[in-house]
Parts: C-alpha cells; sequence; structure tokens
C-alpha cells in the first residue's frame, strides 16, 4: 500500500504539475471534489490534534503535578516547537517531496505522537503519584518526563508537515488565474477555519468531559483513533487533488539572493532588462511560473546585476556562480517574504494572548468554581467559547455581511485586511484587560473565604476566552489569508510556514516574558507576580496588563508602518486584475505550422 502511494504520488507529480497561469480546463481535478476530502480530513485531524493540546494544561497540572512557571514553560516550548517544525516542512514540501507527501509522512509522524502520549494516562508508572492535598505534590522523575517530552516531540514533528502543507494543499486546489477561482480561495480559508472549528465544539466538548470526569485514557484513544481515520479519510480522496511538482528549496535561494546582493552592495549599475539577469530556473518547467521584475525593495536588485557578462555567463548565457548571481525570479521570491514580514510581525502580539488563555486562562479556571447546579464544567471546555465565537463571525461574515453588503454595493464587498487586523489587535487588548479585572476579582474572593477554590462561578472567564477566539477569527484569519495572497503559488507551504513561524515566536516570546515578570518582579525581596502551584499567592493580573500594553504598542506600530504594507499589496494585485482583464480582450494570433 505505501508502495503504491509514494509510486502514484510520483507520476502525479510528473503527470499532474500544473503551472499556476495555465488555463482552467488544463487543470485536472481539484476544486470543491478535492476540498471536501481536504476539509474532512482536516476536521479529524484537528479533533485529534486540538482535544490533547486544549486540555494539555489540565493534564500536566493534575498528573504530572506541574504547575506555576514550570508548566507554562513545557506547554509553551512545547507549542513553540510545534509551530516551527513546519519550516522543516515547507523544504520537504517544496524541494523533495510535494505536499501530499509531507502531508501523509507528518500525519503518521503525529499519530505515533498522539499513541506515546496516550499510553501515558493509561499506564500508572509512566506518572508520578498523585497530589495530597492542593499543595504537597511529587515532582515527576526525569525519565517520566523523557517518555513525555519524546511523545510530544513526535507530536511536533508531525505537525510540522500537516501545518506547512494543510493550507496550501487545499489552495492549490482552485485556479487563481479565473474570478472565480479567486473569490472561491478567499472563502475557502474562511470555511477552512469554520469547518474544523464546527467539527471540534461538537466533539471536543465529549472529548474533553471524558478526559477530566471518566478517564484520560479513553479520552486520549479517542484522538488518537480521529487521527487515524483523517489519515484515511486523505487517501481514499487522492486521485482527486491537483499536486505540483516541487519547485525547489526557496530557503536556498533566499540565502543565495541575500549573500549576491551583500557582495555587490557598492555597484552603482542601474537595474534594467539588459542588465538583470532573467534566466528562468531550469526547475520551472512552464515559463509562465517565472516572476518577473518589480520595484519594491530595489537593494535587493543587486543580486541579479550582471557586473561582468564574460566571468558571470558562460557560453549558454546561464550563470557560472548562483550565490554570486541569482535570476530575477529568485530575486522576486525573496521580496514577497520581505514585504510579508511587517504584516506578520504584527500577529505574533496577538498570538501571545491566544497564549495566555490555553495556559494561565485555564489555571484560573481550576482555581474557580465549576460547578453549574450538579455539573461541572471541564476546564478544557473554555477553550469552546472561543471556537464559538470564532465560528459564528465567519459564518456572519460569509453568509449574512457579504452577501447583504454585495447586494446593496452591486460588487463584492469584503472588510478589508487593515481593518479586520486592527480590530483583531483591539480583540486582544480588550481579552487581557477582562482577563486581569476577572482574575482580581477571583483572588480576591477566594483570599476572602480562605480557600484554595475561589467561590467566582465559571461564567465570569467567558468573556475573556471570546474575545480570544475573535482576535483569532480577525487577526490569524486575516493574516493568513495575507500571507498566502502575498506569494507565489509555489511558495504557499513557506507562507503556511511562516504563518506557524509566528505561533512558534509568541510561545518563545511568552515563556521569555514570563520568565522575565517572574524574575523582575522578585527584585529586591518584594513577592514575584507568577509562581508556584497557588495562583492566589500570585499577581496574574499584572502580568495580563502588561501584555495588553504590548498590545497597545503593537496597535500603533500596525496603525502607523505595517499596514501601508497591505495597502502597496492591494493596489498591486488591483492592477494585475486590470491588467490580466486587457489581457483577456487580446486576440493572440495562431501559430503557423
Amino acid at each position: 500500500m505505501a508502495e503504491e502511494i509514494i509510486s502514484e504520488s510520483h507520476s502525479s507529480r510528473e503527470e499532474e504539475h500544473v503551472a499556476p497561469n495555465v488555463a482552467p480546463f488544463a487543470r485536472k481535478q481539484g476544486g470543491w471534489t478535492a476540498i471536501a476530502y481536504i476539509l474532512g480530513n482536516e476536521s479529524f485531524e484537528k479533533l485529534a490534534s486540538v482535544s490533547l493540546i486544549s486540555n494539555m494544561t489540565t493534564y500536566l497540572r493534575t498528573k504530572y503535578n506541574m504547575g506555576g512557571v514550570f508548566l507554562v514553560n513545557v506547554v509553551s516550548i512545547w507549542s513553540g516547537f510545534t509551530n516551527i517544525t513546519p519550516l522543516a516542512g515547507a523544504y520537504l514540501a517544496d524541494a523533495r517531496l510535494g505536499r501530499f507527501l509531507t502531508l501523509l509522512f507528518g500525519s503518521l509522524a503525529a499519530f505515533l505522537g498522539m499513541g506515546l502520549v496516550t499510553l501515558t494516562a493509561g499506564i500508572d508508572k509512566l506518572r508520578p503519584p498523585r497530589c495530597q492535598g492542593n499543595i504537597h505534590c511529587e515532582e515527576p522523575q526525569s525519565w517520566q518526563l523523557a517518555y513525555l517530552y519524546i511523545g510530544l516531540g513526535f507530536m511536533a514533528i508531525g505537525s510540522g508537515g500537516i501545518r506547512a502543507c494543510n493550507i496550501a494543499f487545499g489552495a492549490d486546489q482552485f485556479d487563481t488565474n479565473t474570478e472565480k477561482g479567486r473569490a472561491q480561495l478567499k472563502s475557502f480559508f474562511n470555511w477552512w477555519y469554520f469547518s474544523f472549528t464546527i467539527a471540534l465544539v461538537i466533539a471536543l466538548g465529549v472529548v474533553v468531559y471524558i478526559q477530566t470526569n471518566i478517564s484520560w485514557f479513553i479520552g486520549f484513544l479517542i484522538p488518537t483513533c480521529c487521527l487515524a481515520v483523517s489519515i484515511v479519510i486523505f487517501l481514499i480522496g487522492r486521485r482527486t487533488y491537483i499536486r505540483l511538482k516541487p519547485q525547489g528549496c526557496v530557503f536556498i535561494d533566499m540565502a543565495k539572493v541575500i549573500n549576491a546582493a551583500c557582495r555587490k552592495r557598492h555597484v552603482l549599475i542601474v537595474p534594467t532588462a539588459s542588465s538583470l539577469y532573467d534566466h528562468a530556473t531550469k526547475e520551472s518547467e512552464n515559463e509562465l511560473s517565472v516572476l518577473r521584475h518589480t520595484d519594491r525593495f530595489k537593494c535587493l536588485d543587486k543580486a541579479a546585476i550582471i557586473v561582468d557578462r564574460s566571468s558571470e555567463l558562460n557560453a549558454e548565457g546561464v550563470a557560472k556562480d548562483n550565490w554570486r548571481l541569482c535570476s530575477v525570479d529568485q530575486v522576486e521570491r525573496l521580496k514577497c517574504v520581505v514585504g510579508i514580514l511587517p504584516v506578520w510581525v504584527a500577529g505574533i502580539t496577538c498570538f501571545i494572548t491566544m497564549e495566555q488563555m490555553s495556559t494561565f486562562g485555564v489555571l484560573q479556571v481550576i482555581q474557580s468554581n465549576t460547578k453549574v447546579g450538579n455539573f461541572n464544567i471541564p476546564p478544557g471546555w473554555m477553550g469552546i467559547a472561543s471556537m464559538i465565537s470564532l465560528a459564528i463571525w465567519i459564518f456572519i461574515y460569509e453568509c449574512v455581511y457579504i452577501p447583504s453588503a454585495s447586494k446593496i454595493s452591486k460588487k463584492e464587498a469584503r472588510l478589508s485586511l487593515q481593518i479586520r487586523i486592527k480590530i483583531g489587535i483591539v480583540m486582544a487588548i480588550l481579552c487581557l484587560s477582562v482577563a486581569a479585572f476577572v482574575e482580581t476579582r477571583r483572588r480576591d474572593l477566594a483570599r476572602k473565604e480562605g480557600t484554595f477554590i475561589s467561590p467566582l462561578s465559571v461564567g465570569y472567564f467567558l468573556p475573556q476566552f471570546i474575545l480570544s477566539g475573535l482576535t483569532e477569527a480577525f487577526a490569524a484569519v486575516s493574516v493568513m489569508e495575507f500571507l498566502n495572497n502575498q506569494v507565489h503559488e509555489t511558495m504557499r507551504s513557506v507562507a503556511g510556514a511562516i504563518f506557524f513561524l509566528s505561533l512558534s515566536i509568541a510561545s518563545y516570546l511568552n515563556t521569555l516574558i514570563v520568565n522575565l515578570v517572574k524574575l523582575l518582579s522578585g527584585l529586591h525581596g518584594k513577592k514575584e507576580w507568577l509562581g508556584g502551584h497557588d495562583l492566589n499567592d500570585n499577581k496574574l493580573e499584572r502580568f495580563y496588563l502588561v501584555i495588553a500594553g504590548l498590545g497597545v504598542l503593537n496597535f500603533m506600530y500596525f496603525h502607523f508602518f505595517a499596514s501601508h504594507f497591505i495597502q502597496t499589496f492591494e493596489e498591486s494585485k488591483r492592477r494585475k486584475t486590470v491588467l490580466e482583464e486587457r489581457v483577456d480582450y487580446v486576440d493572440l494570433p495562431e501559430k503557423k505550422p
């Protein structure tokens, strides 16, 4: 079976390779038929991964006796590793295996990791003994942590293949050279989020409840089986997919461009059509897949300037050393990535906010009154509020706002990326401000009662989790859309990897900020704001306000600087669309035999 899949994938990469700009009728299959399998696979995969991720803080707190800063560090570092491995996945997808095989092997690695983590819940010797009360807890042994880290590591490796390619592989199924294809692609990003979010809201409540109240082993076994189902669905639809052939490693090309541009930084030759090396690389089988010269980031053009033809080009006009002379296509691909960075940076602070709700937010709920009547609300369920708010907004936006606004304006009406990202940043600031207020109230009531568990109802935490979901709905979806639209079709795996790299950086920055706040707040013998198993002894609300302050700085950065890159991108996209519409009216002469 494996040999059949691999051989089929190789033949598919040769036969089904479609250049980005070929006519729609030349594209084989794909479209919403292929998307149905991809979204089905994605829904079950997300159900599996998020079932573990969303409740991992509770699991480590109750079964591994972790608490305070150590728990946050473990979760944040693992989350960061999970989100940085897509860089390796993007390399494999774009340069070696293609997106189909990278997705498949990534899913298998994640399945192995989930199996190992599931065993920690089923075998008592793999965990430390239960806490005696709420304070006296035996720490896990080194070998127990090592086994846990191996399982989490395989899950992170698997995510590298999945996260780098799932969105890009779905986007490959649409022909973006047609107006219909471009419109479908815009909806795909929202429906991609919507479909798996609905599946998670329906199933996650059951899974998390089973984990918290019935059996952690059964609760982990269910998502492991769901991941197996997602792999099966993905393989069933393998004959419907459009699979683009790997075009080479864009990261190495970027290094070549930077090296060549630095070497020629003193060159004063003005870039012109005759002075630029515009030779299509051999890896590009179709000339239409090669990017053409643009006027932005002109300092990088020096990498493609021909200073001395006799020493830099061979007899066929090909560069002798592509570390000294790069093609215009290579330079323009780096320009695409450079154009992404300002907006990409703005998204990181929003993701730090989301990081707080999955760690400290859950710890707040653990030390609160989770009873509603005779029913105990699992702390992991709070993430469902975020997902529901995200799904509701996307449904309203796609099914109510866009049709109504388009009917009134007589053209497609969508909120601009700038507006959506600004709203997302504001939601992040509000989320942390509300969380700080609620935490103050929670701690004060706990101290007044003299109890570890605060009498504050779990319902008071819903607003901060809802605002976290809206932060993701506005900021994360918009940043993802911008990254995928900014780059060339053959670089979408890179765009996906860059998006998840921002999540990774947010996790590591969160770890750094947590430890800095803990250190600085404890100077001169003062009480630390963070640390220990008991939040009632901490000043968590002050930490939240520090992150909210970073959000205010991020809003000013985006408003006065980064948003201009979106405006430039959207203007260039409109000019490109107008040019393509004009070209459609030109009658090309027939080829003479």
